[in-house]
């Protein structure tokens, strides 16, 4: 990829450390990529939202050196495209440090789309660690543009590690995923080791009732849910090494049956991370390897697939490939994003 048409860690550093943020590096054209998507970046746990012809595809960055051992993630990086070929870098919309009582862990996060009054708002809602909560808690930002830039909502954390009690990890508050269903009703899915959802409330920043938990075993982390002609598809990772597996149900809360695996285990990282989306009448999934140079386990890569839904409903296993999607145009979509 030319090195005029992207944008690279140590420019969006460089930026930021001169005082002009990202406003010069937003909505610079990528050429087509083969996975991993972004080679400029090391990129993880892919969120998306398909708006207006395009989609926007927000993801970690990975910040570790070669030699450490734990995530580093400051951030999240925004890329949209007309067409699951050619991607837009759109720089960051948000920073853990967004959120004024984070003190950082730019974790897994999800987007959504509600309009308010007839206009759009777009709600972020992201793990990071709370300042004086202990343990990692799941905030909401707030934007009038998918590109943001997104504001906290609320002030304060919407789940924080002590609302549960079910096990006594300081990460099992992580991986929102946020879904809204016909009837407007807001769920919010999450957790590592035991999934927990709960309703929200019209605003989208608050919490309806209680918080449940969700009867599947195992579970690990990334829970996804999404509805395809009728059927409700929650999807997540089981194991570690992890891989991706789903389950369906007739309503947005299950009763839900377990179904097929259908994305294997990676080389080199233990996680995977899905996310998956429709989009010009195909549909994809979203996800990361290790498989930039010098990719590892904290060091890690986004990556799409197109796939097919079989005859009776069901997804198949989804081989990673290197090439990616073929083009797969919005024929009205602009150039840049709004």
């Amino acid at each position: 990829m030319s090195k005029t048409l992207c944008t690279s860690a140590s420019l969006v550093a460089a930026a930021v450390g001169l005082g002009l943020g990202l406003s010069l590096l937003v909505g610079t054209p990528a050429q087509a990529n083969p996975n991993p998507l972004f080679p400029q970046l090391f990129t993880a746990d892919p969120a998306t939202l398909v708006d207006e012809g395009r989609v926007y595809l927000y993801t970690g960055v990975d910040e570790a050196s070669p030699t450490d051992t734990d995530y580093v993630m400051n951030e999240w990086h925004l890329w949209s495209t007309c067409d699951m070929v050619n991607w837009v870098d759109h720089g960051s919309p948000v920073k853990a440090l967004s959120f004024a009582w984070a003190k950082g862990r730019a974790w897994a996060a999800d987007i959504t789309r509600r309009d308010v009054n007839g206009k759009p708002k777009y709600y972020f809602y992201a793990t990071v660690d709370h300042a004086t909560v202990p343990g990692l808690s799941i905030g909401v930002a707030v934007s009038d543009s998918p590109t943001g830039p997104f504001v906290d909502a609320r002030g304060s954390a919407l789940i924080t590690n002590d609302m549960t009690k079910q096990t006594d990890i300081f990460w099992d508050d992580i991986d929102p995923a946020i879904f809204i269903d016909d009837n407007g009703q807001a769920y919010l899915y999450w957790g590592n080791t035991v999934l927990k959802y709960v309703k929200l409330k019209p605003n989208m920043i608050e919490i309806d009732g209680d918080i449940h938990v969700v009867p599947i075993e195992p579970f690990t982390e990334a829970s996804y849910l999404h509805k395809h002609k009728g059927t409700y598809y929650l999807s997540y990772s089981q194991g570690f090494p992890e891989e991706t597996i789903y389950a369906t149900g007739p309503t947005a809360t299950g009763p839900w049956t377990k179904r097929n695996v259908i994305m294997d285990v990676n080389r080199n990282v233990k996680t995977i991370h899905q996310a998956i989306a429709d989009f010009n009448g195909k549909s994809y999934i979203f996800y990361h390897t290790a498989d930039l140079p010098g990719g590892a386990e904290f060091r890690r890569s986004v990556a799409v697939e197109e796939f097919s839904y079989q005859a009776d409903g069901s997804i198949p296993f989804i081989p990673k490939t290197k090439a990616g999607p073929t083009a797969n145009p919005t024929p009205a979509c602009k150039a840049g994003a709004r």
